[in-house]
């Protein structure tokens, strides 16, 4: 089968499509026929090997990549189920977390992968995962965003924060979106109540305060985002954050941390949804959501298979509306 091989840490180019092994499954596992993927600020970290401080703790291999097909969020179908499956068959159409996914076939435990939306495109399908389920955690979970809560998105049009823009709006709070001037329509349309322009006018000066803030960027400093919540607010940081500004660096994540044990607010760091904590039902919760017409996956841009170093570039520039999402035929 072919997929794209990372062998080493650098620039989109270190991505190659090459020919590797179809992979077979194991007990309580499933081969997943690929049908998208999407590209996420995980991926491009994972290409980079950054923050270095994540090979020294061993998440991505200290001198080249741990897995070599890159890769995580895709949609597509059971090819082939293991001993001890249970509830699933090939030809299932599926969405889930398959590392490897930037390939014909994916490997994967059968906990991570959840039946995939009627309504949805594949392509609309592979960009769910990591995405939605973040900004699932990081308004509902860990935020407690609900009914009549101010509630700001920073980072609003990007691949969690339009997920996080209709997650708050479908419980039922005030959402207040901040973007570009073109993701403006974009956002109102997700269901944001109020648009902040970034290029005019700066949030954490406006004197309005929030119960909650989503930052997807990471920039601004921690005493102005304190300084708009109000004073039993939470302030949750995405620590996967944009390619090259990740709001969770070592030493953002321990002054939060710290500034935490003092504060009445709450001051939370959250990851990227990589396979851990309640997958499955995580999963479920957004793809509920997405059947009952409240959430809507939005597709950037989309690139063959053979150009992921492409769409890896555009990923690399920080600015992508929605998702970016790779075609596997």
């Amino acid at each position: 089968m072919q997929a794209i091989v990372q062998k080493s840490f650098g620039p989109p180019e270190v991505l190659r499509l090459e020919d590797v092994d179809r992979p077979e499954p194991g007990a309580g596992e499933v081969v997943v026929r690929v049908r998208a993927a999407a590209l996420n600020p995980y991926d491009w970290h994972m290409m980079r090997g950054d923050p270095y401080v994540a090979r020294l703790m061993g998440g991505m291999g200290l001198t080249r990549p741990k897995t070599a097909v890159a890769g995580i969020d895709a949609a597509g179908h059971v090819e082939a189920v293991g001993p001890g499956v249970q509830g699933l068959e090939p030809g299932d159409e599926v969405l889930g977390f398959c590392p490897g996914a930037c390939a014909e076939y994916a490997r994967t435990t059968a906990d991570l992968v959840v039946p995939k939306p009627a309504g949805l495109t594949f392509e609309q399908a592979a960009a769910v995962p990591m995405g939605a389920v973040t900004a699932l955690r990081g308004i509902r979970t860990v935020g407690g965003a609900k009914a009549g809560h101010r509630v700001l998105v920073n980072g609003a049009a990007g691949g969690v924060g339009h997920f996080a823009v209709q997650i708050a709006a479908a419980l039922d709070a005030e959402v207040t979106a901040v973007c570009s001037p073109g993701n403006a329509e974009l956002v109102r349309s997700l269901g944001a109540g109020h648009v902040i322009d970034y290029t005019r006018q700066d949030f954490t000066r406006s004197g309005v305060r929030y119960d909650l803030i989503l930052d997807n960027v990471g920039n601004h400093p921690l005493s102005r985002l304190r300084r708009v919540l109000t004073p039993a607010g939470t302030l949750v940081a995405n620590g996967g954050g944009s390619p090259g500004r990740m709001f969770g660096a070592v030493g953002s994540t321990l002054r939060l941390v710290a500034a935490n044990a003092f504060a009445r607010q709450r001051l939370r760091v959250i990851l990227p949804a990589t396979p851990d904590g309640p997958a499955r039902d995580d999963l479920l919760a957004v793809t509920a959501l997405i059947d009952a017409g409240r959430l809507t996956p939005v597709v950037d841009r989309t690139y063959p298979l053979a150009e992921t170093a492409e769409g890896m570039r555009h990923v690399e520039q920080g600015h992508a509306r929605g998702k970016t999402v790779i075609t596997v035929r």
